[in-house]
This record gives C-alpha cells, structure tokens and sequence, in this order.
C-alpha cells in the first residue's frame, strides 16, 4: 500500500489544481459551451458508471474479507447513503450564493460585476469571490479523500477518479475568479485564489489519510469506499448533470454521460 501513496498524492494534486485552470480559463476567452457540457456530462458519467460497478463491490468485497458475512452489504449501504447525506449537509449550511454546487452562468456574474461597479460596491463581489473560494475548497476536502483512497487501492481506478474530479473542478475556478477579477482587476490576485481552493483536495486527502491510517483494515477500507461512491452519486446528480444541460443542450450532456459510462467500462475491462 505504501507505495502507491505517492502516486496517490500525486493523482489528488492533480484534481485540485485544474481548479485553479478554470481560473485562467475565465480570462481567455472563448470558451467552447458545448464542449465543456459535454466533458462534465462525460465526468458523471464516469463516477456514476465507477460508482456502482467498481466501487460498491469493492466496498463490499473489503467488508467481507474483514467481517465474514455480518452484515457486509447492510454497512456498505448505510455507508453509501452517508456519504451522501455527509456532501448534502455540506451543501445546505452553504448559503446558496457562494455555493460551487449551485450554478451561475458568464452572464449572472457580469450582471454582479455591474451592478457592484454601479453601486461601489466591489468590496462586495470580492467577498463573494472568496466565499465562493472558500466553500469549494470544504467540498474539495472529501473528494480529495475519495480520490486518494481509491489510487492507494487501485491506481488505475484512482487515475480515472481523478479525471473526472479535475474535469468537474474546472468550472469551480471560473466561479472563484471571474468575480474576484470584476471587483479587484487584479488577474494574478483571481488565479492565485481559485489555485488555493483547489489545493483543499490534496490537503484533505492528506489528513484523511493520516487520521485513519492508525485504523485501516479492510473493514475500514469498505466503510470509505462506499462513503465515496454516495459522495461521487451525489456530485453527479446534484452538480455536474445541471450544469452540463445550463451550459448547452440536454443531450449533449446526456451525450457525455453515455460516452463517460462506455469509455470507463471499456477501461475496467481492459485494466
């Protein structure tokens, strides 16, 4: 297992910095709506697909191996509808304008930067930016953790899990930059912080791991495991699916999810 710690490290980095890509993104222009439905509808279906057929069962499996049969489906289950209760919390006690899960398209965020500039009140559209930056990085902490335990187990499987995490990032960093450049001008200033969100993910993972580390048998391995698979469903449905259709057209994003699921299956049969 130790072995696979740097590359697990390495994968979480990875999914946390293009955070701070959508950051630079916001300021090159551009950008291909179409395209980027497509890629976060391809996102979700690859942790939906993952999810459910590699995940649970290995969830399952590492239950089993640590218990027998008492009861290894059961506490994978409960484990699953926790981790989406754990991101559904998370959500609720984030007002709903700083909150990465809830949508804002280009245009929403001008019509702010306007209004601030009309009202000086750019004071309070950087606030916004960085509560934005700040709620991110509380949602990057259990995904940072998902993605690590995953690559620590399986690399091939953590690999895939960072992908679909860094595609679903990218947006996450227009949402941290675009309001902070409005009200400060300042490009550097909007980039550094939506890279600092972004670096939750790492973070997280890191102190995950060294919490449970004392603990880790396969029992725990399973509870974890089928923690992250709620959490990544929850992402899925709650976040990536209606952003991809607000971005462009529905079945352009449905599109994605079909061609994330077969592109993750063929990988899991080939690996």
């Amino acid at each position: 297992m130790d072995s696979n710690v740097l590359m697990a490290f390495a994968l979480t980095l990875f999914a946390g910095i293009s955070t701070g890509i959508g950051g630079i993104i916001a300021f090159r222009g551009g950008n291909n709506d179409k395209f980027l439905s497509g890629s976060l509808g391809f996102s979700a279906g690859v942790m939906i697909y993952v999810s459910f057929m590699e995940i649970m069962p290995k969830a399952i499996e590492s239950l089993t191996n640590g218990r027998g049969d008492q009861g290894a489906d059961i506490i994978a289950t409960l484990a699953f509808f926790g981790g989406i209760a754990l991101i559904a919390v998370m959500d609720f006690v984030i007002p709903e304008e700083t909150n990465p899960h809830e949508y804002r398209d280009e245009d929403e965020l001008e019509a702010d930067a306007e209004e601030a500039k009309e009202n000086q009140k750019k004071g309070e559209l950087l606030k916004m930016g960085k509560l934005s930056a700040t709620a991110i990085a509380i949602h990057n902490f259990p995904e940072g953790l998902a993605t690590f335990m995953a690559a620590i187990v399986d690399p091939a499987l953590g690999f895939s899990i960072a992908v679909a995490i860094a595609i679903h990032n990218i947006p996450e960093g227009i949402v941290v930059s675009a309001p902070i450049y409005y009200a400060t001008g300042d490009k550097k200033k909007a980039i550094l912080w939506s890279f600092a969100s972004g670096l939750a993910e790492p973070i997280g993972a890191l102190v995950g791991f060294l919490i449970l580390r004392p603990f880790l048998n396969d029992t725990i391995f399973g509870i974890v495991f089928a923690l992250v698979a709620g959490i990544m469903v929850y992402i899925s449905i709650d976040e990536l699916l209606p952003t991809a259709e607000k971005y462009a057209e529905h079945h352009i994003a449905i599109g994605g999810l079909i061609a994330g699921m077969i592109v993750m299956a063929i990988s899991l049969i080939i690996l």
